[in-house]
């Protein structure tokens, strides 16, 4: 038994051909009952003839054309409009006429090539129709013909309108989509920074001073543990961003917050650098994105104190309030070189643009005292 609901669904999809055709033959229908009979298109005031044999042939030309005026409207048109000439001069007056607009608003709408051309061809090719018509006995003056062709262009003129808003509308679309991949390109690349480059900065870390550690095998064996435990964390995190990236994944892939921050200061304290944590006040439920983005800070901040300041205490502050999230990372030492051109400077540009998106504030500078302080005030319950 078909589904009455989904047959506006199945309609969309038939061919277009298809979908224009009911209104040719409506058309058709129209034309031959007796009720329209002498009542269509009257252009040049010939009195109405009867339906003959060429009455057929005329109709078919207004009509049956009209199935492909989306997907051929050149063809459309000229069939059409040698139908309608046929019409007139033989003074039919069928309904049957009034295909000739919707072949003129569809070709304004539709044709794609050519369209100055045929815009001059069929206002020169009205010039003989009206010639001939008068010389036929028509009663029409020159008023009569000038209103009707004005008419005519006014129908083109709605069909270029459509066509225009169409092709806005596709642009508008297009635009649309290249800045959708354009973010998300942005969105992969600082995911694939954060996660990254924390864990290989560790990593390089703890190689380098495994190197040091030869005279001491229980050290040196602890060492070389912690560089393949990071090395699994780095594997999986990615395994985890990869998963996000798949759009077949469909369950929901859990995403760094604020709650493992502490996890993040025992990882880094394993690769050799001395971290200070200090938090304050708990979450507010629901913190949102506001929990990831103080994550990705703390640790954007940690991974450059790894780089730049390798061995110098670090002190990590975060602070939860009523309606933000403050975070606060500070680094004794040669800190200061943090963001030089000794790195791409993306991380720190990146995380103020991270905060920046949820109007908060964020500022990375050298400390007078030296070493370097990174700071950033993120407002919470924004959603994730």
């Amino acid at each position: 038994m078909i589904d009455l609901r989904r047959l506006p669904d199945l309609w969309r999809r038939c061919d277009v051909t298809v979908r224009d055709s009911p209104l040719a033959l409506l058309q058709i229908l129209l034309t031959y009952l007796p009720t329209f009979h002498n009542h269509g298109t009257q252009l040049g005031g010939l009195p109405a003839r009867p339906f003959d044999a060429l009455t057929i042939v005329a109709v078919a030309l207004e009509t049956l054309p009209l199935a492909v005026r989306r997907r051929w409207p050149a063809a459309c048109l000229i069939l059409v409009s040698l139908g309608f000439v046929l019409d007139q001069l033989r003074a039919y007056q069928t309904v049957a006429a009034a295909g000739l607009a919707l072949a003129l608003l569809s070709a304004g709408a539709h044709l794609e090539r050519h369209r100055r051309v045929t815009v001059v061809v069929l206002s020169v090719a009205y010039v003989p129709l009206a010639v001939a018509l008068d010389r036929l006995g028509g009663t029409d003056g020159p008023s009569e013909y000038v209103t009707f062709y004005l008419a005519l262009v006014i129908v083109w003129g709605i069909g270029s309108w459509l066509r225009a808003t169409r092709a806005a509308e596709a642009e508008r679309r297009r635009h649309v989509a290249e800045a959708t991949r354009a973010a998300e390109r942005t969105r992969i690349a600082r995911e694939l920074h954060d996660v990254v480059t924390h864990h290989v900065t560790a990593m390089v870390v703890q190689a380098e001073a495994a190197r040091y550690l030869t005279a001491a095998p229980d050290r040196l064996d602890a060492t070389l543990s912690a560089v393949t435990d990071t090395g699994r964390r780095a594997i999986t995190d990615l395994r985890h961003l990869l998963d996000l990236l798949n759009p077949d994944h469909d369950t929901d892939v859990r995403t760094p917050s604020a709650g493992d921050l502490t996890t993040l200061v025992e990882q880094t304290r394993t690769a050799g650098q001395p971290v200070e944590f200090t938090q304050e006040g708990e979450p507010s439920e629901p913190a949102g994105s506001a929990e990831f983005v103080a994550y990705r800070v703390v640790q954007e901040a940690l991974t450059n104190a790894l780089k730049y300041a390798h061995g110098s205490r670090t002190e990590v502050r975060v602070r939860y309030g009523g309606r933000d999230i403050t975070v606060e990372v500070c680094t004794d030492g040669s800190g200061s070189r943090a963001g030089s051109p000794g790195g791409s400077g993306r991380g720190l540009a990146g995380l103020r643009e991270r905060v920046e998106a949820l109007d908060g504030e964020f500022d990375a500078e050298p400390r007078a005292a030296g070493g370097f302080v990174v700071r950033a005030r993120i407002p919470a319950g924004s959603p994730s």
